[in-house]
């Protein structure tokens, strides 16, 4: 299926502009790497340290009326989970013990309030340190510097190092993106976040390996460096209807999870969403034109 036939954008035209909205972009994210590791972000209770509860109803309840008492009784930074086929919920809260009343015991007292006319027990309480936070917190991190290094090799060895150089630029320039929108935003940095992110880093990766073996089959039909900017312009607008086609498949299935697949999911999906976008991006208008430039600079 060929939506566009034909194309002959000079994509490495627009590498200047590109790279300043990059900048902008990369920027953004450090900043907001900075302000999760101290601890000045929206952080969930993975990283934070809180209360996880598991508590069964007897008779079925929405989960939009457990938010309601929860919130009426002072605990807004919370998150539900029902459990599919059960009349149970996951509680997290950022609500720890204190010296005159346990977060259960508060929880409890909350739900017996909001919720006078429904009976449950608390199943499983656990309680998350800060020291565990912290650990998680470290440990996400260092899983994300893994997956990069990771890149480079593969890459590396796959084409060459150059290429491994601009792809592992590029895979960072689009978590750094959707890192630095989330904290923006407000929106909570959480492990189901940073699994989402891994997620795009290899999309994008995919994408842009696309590219990169065009380039590698058209630098070996054309045997021209001087035209190597030639060269990038082909490749890309020869892969163009590829990518287009299976972005939008790909983001027709986030979509309906963003709308379907209820609150737990949809900042997973969000960050999935716009991992695609700027992954895509990224794969035309910064890893390709980063070889590019090495390749001229070398020649």
């Amino acid at each position: 299926m060929e939506i566009l036939k034909g194309t002959n954008i000079d994509f490495i035209g627009w590498r200047k502009k590109a790279f300043l909205i990059s900048l902008v972009l990369v920027l953004l994210g450090f900043v907001a790497l900075a302000m999760i590791i101290f601890g000045k972000a929206n952080l969930s209770v993975d990283f934070t340290g809180g209360t996880n509860i598991r508590v069964q109803f007897q008779e079925p309840v929405d989960i939009g009326e457990l938010r309601t008492a929860l919130l009426q009784g002072g605990i807004d930074d919370v998150q539900i989970q029902h459990i599919a086929g059960t009349k149970e919920f996951f509680i997290k809260t950022k609500l720890s013990d204190t010296a005159k009343q346990k977060a259960d015991d508060r929880i409890v007292s909350i739900l017996n309030s909001g919720l006078k006319a429904k009976k449950f027990s608390i199943l499983e309480t656990n309680m998350v340190g800060p020291t565990v936070g912290e650990t998680l917190k470290r440990y996400a991190l260092i899983a994300v510097i893994l997956s990069l290094i990771g890149i480079i090799i593969y890459i590396a060895w796959r084409f060459a190092f150059v290429f491994g150089i601009a792809a592992t630029i590029a895979t960072f320039h689009d978590v750094l993106f959707i890192l630095g929108l989330f904290w923006l935003f407000g929106r909570e940095i959480n492990l189901l976040l940073i699994t989402s992110l891994l997620t795009v880093a290899g999309y994008s990766l995919s994408d842009t390996v696309v590219v990169f073996d065009r380039i590698r089959e058209n630098m070996a039909k054309m045997k021209s460096k001087a035209d190597f900017g030639l060269v990038i312009n082909r490749s890309i607008n020869e892969v163009l209807s590829r990518t287009i086609v299976t972005g939008i498949a790909t983001l027709l299935a986030l979509g309906s999870i963003m709308a379907l697949g209820g609150e737990v999911l949809f900042d997973f999906a969000l960050a999935l969403f716009l991992g695609l976008l700027v992954g895509t991006y990224s794969s035309i208008f910064v890893a390709s034109p980063l070889v590019f430039l090495w390749r001229r600079k070398a020649i």
